[in-house]
């Protein structure tokens, strides 16, 4: 299968090409620039760098939300576009899923924090089990918009060793330092942010779980709380 992969949910930018379940390339970057200036040229790149032919694509994959509503909806509308083009699959990939492969098979668990901003951050909790020669993915508190002391007190209660990445570790380091009673680490630098290699393995493992891609017209990002424009039209609203 020859797979193009897109993660435009938060500050970094990151696309990949994968074939026949090698990884032919990436190219991520981590940059003031908005992801409407950076993300296709960033794919053309990396596809004459790999020589590789739109054409021969057979899905594409997109990490479908939580994260930033302006890049989930840079992200949506390039995928829309490419697949009407080519005529081709979405996967929507959940953000925080794609986030918590970077670290595909570990024992411990696994929490990708995204800062959502108003004290808040977008997680889940995750992990890993063998299933005869693969892996599988399970879901421990499904995705949501949530305080992250809230979340800290799910994994404490939990009793297991934590993995933290996304780029809510920064924003919430001290905390986690504080309130933390179980063993956890900080993902490292190279592990931490958003990786579209990563949104292709998981997109991979829907395929393999029986999960079904969409027609382009009926992707759409799942935001999980509205937009700070539309909480403050409705606190207008309420305030009259």
């Amino acid at each position: 299968m020859n797979l193009i992969a897109l993660d435009s949910s938060g500050q970094t930018a990151t696309v990949a090409l994968v074939s026949d379940g090698v990884l032919l390339g990436e190219y991520t970057i981590n940059h003031k620039k908005t992801h409407s200036q950076t993300l296709m040229p960033m794919l053309q790149t990396l596809c004459d760098a790999a020589e590789y032919e739109l054409g021969t694509t057979d899905a594409i994959a997109v990490a479908a939300g939580p994260g930033s509503f302006t890049g989930l909806r840079i992200g949506a509308a390039a995928v829309k576009g490419m697949a009407q083009a080519l005529s081709k699959p979405v996967i929507a990939v959940p953000t925080l899923e794609g986030l918590a492969c970077q670290f595909y098979g570990t024992e411990q668990l696994v929490c990708p924090i995204m800062d959502a901003r108003r004290a808040q951050v977008y997680s889940g909790i995750y992990r890993f089990s063998h299933e005869g020669a693969g892996v599988g993915m399970h879901t421990v508190a499904e995705e949501a918009a949530l305080p992250m002391t809230e979340q800290i007190g799910r994994l404490n209660a939990l009793g297991k060793n934590v993995i933290f990445l996304g780029d809510g570790v920064e924003v919430h380091r001290q905390v986690i330092a504080e309130q933390m009673q179980v063993p956890y680490i900080l993902a490292p630098l190279h592990k931490r942010l958003q990786s579209a290699g990563s949104v292709a393995t998981r997109a991979l493992m829907m395929l393999e779980e029986g999960k079904q891609p969409v027609e382009a017209g009926a992707f759409a990002p799942e935001y999980l709380r509205p937009s700070q424009a539309e909480r403050e039209r409705e606190e207008k609203l309420g305030a009259e």
